[in-house]
């Protein structure tokens, strides 16, 4: 009989933490798709990270992905260029900058900016893995009105630790990564795709831009 009382109890648990659990709110898009941008301009995004190499890193991947969505992505260089040139020299100071003034500048409808948390290696007992994160938030430079705000994260371990070797495989294994990560930057491949992760037409995500055979579907 206590069983049965025990079973009873714990199934009970179970479906009142099912009933408390609340689905991800779908994003509101009123404000994105009444703005309707077709131009973005992306600022080299703010790092959060230990590793100064995040900020150039990632910031060479986002063209591609947002490009592909159907958007006209302003050159992500020259962008950085003209922003040194004019005496803003970090991306602390950029992203401080009036929506007016870039609206102005660029002729852009919409900012992205980024802020990368993580990207390095994070060392776990027996092995490490390669971890990118990121969060954006896109801007109109008409009335500074936020259109959307999202966050991603990649690992190069996504694909599953081959673990056959037992323990001294494992040890290899991580002996290896870490000699691999202090002679190149790996987090590179990792950032392209938290970048995609991130700057793509998922559940939440951004909407197609008006160069996309897609976009009628927003």
């Amino acid at each position: 009989m206590f069983n049965i009382y025990k079973r009873l109890s714990l199934l009970f648990s179970l479906l009142l933490l099912t009933a408390c659990a609340t689905p991800q709110a779908n994003y509101n898009y009123d404000a994105f798709r009444r703005s309707n941008p077709q131009s973005i301009l992306v600022l080299p995004p703010l790092n959060n990270s230990p590793d100064i190499r995040a900020v150039y890193s990632f910031l060479s991947t986002v063209t591609r992905p947002l490009a592909e969505l159907g958007y006209y992505v302003f050159p992500v260089a020259l962008v950085d260029q003209t922003f040194k040139e004019n005496g803003l020299l970090n991306p602390g100071e950029m992203h401080q900058a009036p929506l007016d003034k870039l609206r102005e500048i660029f002729g852009a409808d919409a900012t992205l900016y980024i802020t990368v948390t993580q990207y390095g290696s994070v060392y776990q007992l027996l092995n490490s893995e390669v971890r990118v994160t990121a969060n954006a938030k896109l801007v109109d430079n008409r009335n500074a009105q936020l259109l959307w705000e999202g966050q991603a994260t990649a690992s190069d371990s996504e694909s599953g630790n081959n673990n056959s070797g037992g323990l001294a495989g494992m040890l290899v294994t991580a002996l290896a990564k870490q000699v691999i990560g202090s002679i190149g930057d790996q987090g590179h491949a990792v950032a392209r795709n938290a970048s995609h992760r991130l700057l793509q037409a998922r559940p939440n995500g951004l909407l197609y831009g008006p160069r996309s055979p897609m976009y009628e579907n927003n």
